[in-house]
């Protein structure tokens, strides 16, 4: 069912994992795609997992194609405000309108206490997890409202957003942050009729999650923590029976969100968590 039909997507990492995902289920009920990723890795950043690379995003691009959707893809580093916002008006001018924000771009984090995060951490992990949804959504805003025919907004967060998890102090400031940024354009923006959400996945199976850098995390206790112990210590998280989302659960719900199935539903964070929350 094209529930989405004659409307255009824009996805931040796009590349793969959830963005990937996001991409191809919004184009398989009917969008088209405008597609963004850095598409290179950056070792600096020190994340313990290389980033999504162009080949990835080339590939993210035909899976969009097999559905006998258009899509235009750029490499753009949500950082560079000037970058992301050409390459956004350049896929508009090729696909003709903007309808679906998904400001999906982000890093993980490794387990550091609060104390001894240094500055150099703090402010990367804010500049692209939380600056960068906003320099997203700047860019994004002016075609939603020149378009007068509204819009939803979908913003990913965490349930490091929601509940508390030790040793990623960065990534849970910058999740929070995301909140309050959804909340506060939720409210300025429902007046032109854009809705503007956010969604927390818990652990998803990703290369972002599926690293020594995250078990460490789940499993403090354990000097080489594995796979195995990883996926032990999640599924105790959860209410239901599941270890790890798959990133077409978080995609089923943007593209919800996305749709007019959800016109009235504004200003929501939406737990995507397996029952993370009721333990």
């Amino acid at each position: 069912m094209n529930t989405l039909s004659g409307k255009v997507a824009f996805v931040t990492g796009a590349a793969r994992g959830q963005g990937r995902s996001h991409a191809i289920e919004l184009a398989r009920a009917g969008a088209d795609i405008i597609a963004i990723d850095i598409a290179h890795d950056e070792p600096e950043l020190g994340l313990g997992y290389a980033l999504g690379s162009a080949d990835e995003l080339a590939e993210t691009a035909k899976e969009v194609e097999n559905l006998d959707r258009r899509i235009v893809t750029a490499q753009v580093d949500v950082r560079d405000g000037d970058a992301l916002a050409a390459a956004l008006r350049a896929g508009v001018q090729e696909l003709g309108r903007l309808d679906i924000v998904v400001a999906n771009a982000g890093i993980a984090t490794s387990a550091i206490p609060a104390h001894e995060i240094t500055e150099a951490q703090w402010d990367q992990m804010l500049a692209i997890n939380l600056t960068g949804v906003w320099k997203t959504c700047r860019a994004a805003v002016p075609y939603l409202v020149e378009g007068d025919r509204g819009g939803s907004m979908i913003l990913t967060s965490s349930m490091a957003a929601l509940r508390v998890y030790q040793g990623i102090a960065a990534y849970s400031a910058a999740k929070h942050g995301v909140v309050g940024l959804m909340k506060t354009m939720a409210a300025e923006l429902a007046q032109h009729s854009i809705r503007v959400n956010s969604v927390h996945p818990t652990q998803v199976d990703t290369p972002m999650i599926m690293n020594d850098e995250t078990f460490k995390i789940f499993r403090p206790d354990l000097e080489h923590p594995t796979k195995e112990d990883f996926e032990v210590a999640s599924a105790s998280l959860h209410a239901l029976p599941v270890a790890v989302a798959d990133p077409l659960d978080i995609s089923k719900a943007v593209v919800f969100l996305a749709s007019e199935d959800a016109r009235l539903i504004t200003g929501v964070t939406l737990p995507i968590d397996a029952g993370l929350l009721l333990k």
